[in-house]
C-alpha cells in the first residue's frame, strides 16, 4: 500500500510527463466548443420549434 507522500510524488512525476496545449490551442478550441454548442442549440430548437407547431396542427 502507497503512503499519501509517495502517491502525491508519483502524481507529480506524471503531471510532469502531460503535454500541456498552448494558449493558442486553448483559445482556439474554446471557440470551437462555443461555435459547436450555439450550432447545437439553434438546431434543437428549430426541431423543437418544428415539431410544436406540427402537434399544434395535428391536434386542431
Amino acid at each position: 500500500m502507497a503512503t499519501p507522500v509517495s502517491f502525491l510524488k508519483e502524481v507529480q512525476d506524471e503531471l510532469k510527463k502531460v503535454v500541456w496545449p498552448t494558449r493558442d490551442e486553448i483559445i482556439r478550441l474554446t471557440f470551437v466548443v462555443i461555435f459547436v454548442s450555439v450550432v447545437v442549440g439553434i438546431f434543437l430548437g428549430g426541431l423543437d420549434f418544428i415539431l410544436t407547431k406540427l402537434t399544434e396542427i395535428i391536434l386542431k
